[in-house]
């Protein structure tokens, strides 16, 4: 194993004394072609080009000598601290840090970044990476070749967002521009970037005490009361009922949601307000607006879509789960038949129950069923105000259940 291992991160500016001391005693230097060609970098060292951070680790391990690894900002913050420190390699090391270029594009851009969400987005993960766009009204994209300013911008049909596209950070050719996310895709970009995504309206979720988002921001309560909508919410809408909805489906930040019939935007809002990308589809205009209404009221931002399912669903981007609050049997088939982790709806009778879970069942999903039962009391004089029966369905795909 090597001797001793340095990680210096480099963010374009003169290397710190204790930089310079460790690179002149290396014996091997890992980094870009970039780092590489750095004045202080030994010339007797032995040279690594930084492709695959593992196949490097190995590299090292093995080495009798002073080992230094170069990378870009902070190493320590999505960068290689983490596979160097792996218990497979065995290395112990040492950090000398830079700015990370997520601080540095924010300061570029003149803007505050405690309240942001960050994400890397390579091929695995820019489907989630935008979902966390669509959601957040502030997140700094670290991008990958494949997955950069280009694509971000495709992903994001139909929401519109600002972006912020720092290149080469730290570099003679930085650069940084401002373009609107329809736009970002007619150009090409160069690597490495970040890109700082801006959503409309204006960011409620930080109210200065935690970086990124604030989970204590808004009311408490998984679910708010039908009064909190302006009342009148249909009866596949009851307080109950979302919450167990909301319970199996667990909506979470990077997930998109379809919420399909969305009424008054409860479901939509409260699977929002868990940090979850939403698509909010309704065929009734009226329904459309009271969701965007109540989407405002409590500061999220789910996409709504006005338009009849299951035709609607064609074009709309792949859902991680769903609940089906209209349209019965044809709907969830056409749903299942999209593949999504998890779906819910709910039905009014038995029979109806019992042709959901079969079409759920052949389609693969594990399918769960129970009679929800509920009977609100008036307090003042505890006698019965409303009663609520309804059949809840759900299904889950047993290989994709985490």
């Amino acid at each position: 194993m090597a001797d001793r291992v340095t990680v210096i991160g480099w963010d374009g500016s003169p290397l710190t004394d204790a930089a310079r001391s460790a690179l002149s005693a290396a014996t091997l230097v890992a980094g870009a072609a970039h780092h590489l060609a750095l004045p202080e970098v030994p010339p007797t060292a032995e040279r690594i080009r930084l492709g695959s951070v593992a196949l490097a680790a190995r590299r090292i391990a093995a080495h009798r000598g002073t080992a230094v690894v170069l990378a870009d900002g902070d190493p320590g913050f999505f960068g290689v601290v983490r596979t160097l420190r792996a218990p497979e390699f065995g290395l112990e090391v040492e950090v000398v840090p830079a700015v990370s270029s997520v601080a540095a594009a924010f300061a570029r851009a003149g803007m505050p970044w405690d309240d942001a969400q960050v994400v890397v987005a390579h091929k695995r993960t820019l489907r989630r990476a935008v979902n966390v766009c669509r959601a957040h009204g502030k997140v700094a994209v670290l991008t990958a070749p494949g997955a950069g300013p280009a694509e971000l911008g495709l992903l994001l049909e139909g929401v519109p967002r600002t972006f912020v596209v720092c290149e080469e950070l730290g570099t003679e050719r930085e650069q940084v521009s401002i373009v609107t996310s329809d736009k970002a895709a007619d150009h090409t970009w160069r690597d490495p970037n970040v890109v700082i995504v801006i959503g409309g309206g204006g960011n409620a979720e930080n109210s200065g005490w935690i970086a990124g988002r604030d989970p204590g921001a808004g009311p408490r309560g998984w679910i708010q009361p039908a009064e909190a909508y302006g009342g009148g919410l249909g009866e596949g809408e009851t307080d109950l009922l979302r919450a167990a909805q909301l319970a199996r489906l667990g909506p979470r930040i990077g997930d998109l949601v379809w919420d399909i019939g969305c009424g008054s935007g409860a479901f939509a809002t409260e699977a929002a307000r868990a940090g979850a990308a939403v698509i909010a589809v309704d065929r009734d205009p009226e329904a459309c607006a009271r969701t965007e209404s109540a989407a405002r009221r409590f500061g999220v931002r789910p996409q709504v879509v006005q338009g009849s399912a299951p035709h609607i669903l064609e074009n709309l981007p792949e859902p991680d789960v769903v609940r089906v609050g209209g349209g019965g049997a044809a709907v969830v088939s056409a749903v299942a038949d999209r593949r999504p982790q998890r779906i819910v709806t709910h039905a009014a009778t038995r029979d109806a129950a019992e042709l959901i879970g079969r079409d759920l069942g052949e389609h693969g999903y594990r399918v769960e069923c129970a009679l929800l039962q509920s009977l609100a009391l008036d307090t003042r004089a505890w006698t019965e105000k409303e009663r609520s029966v309804v059949f809840l369905l759900s299904g889950v795909l047993p290989e994709r259940a985490p």
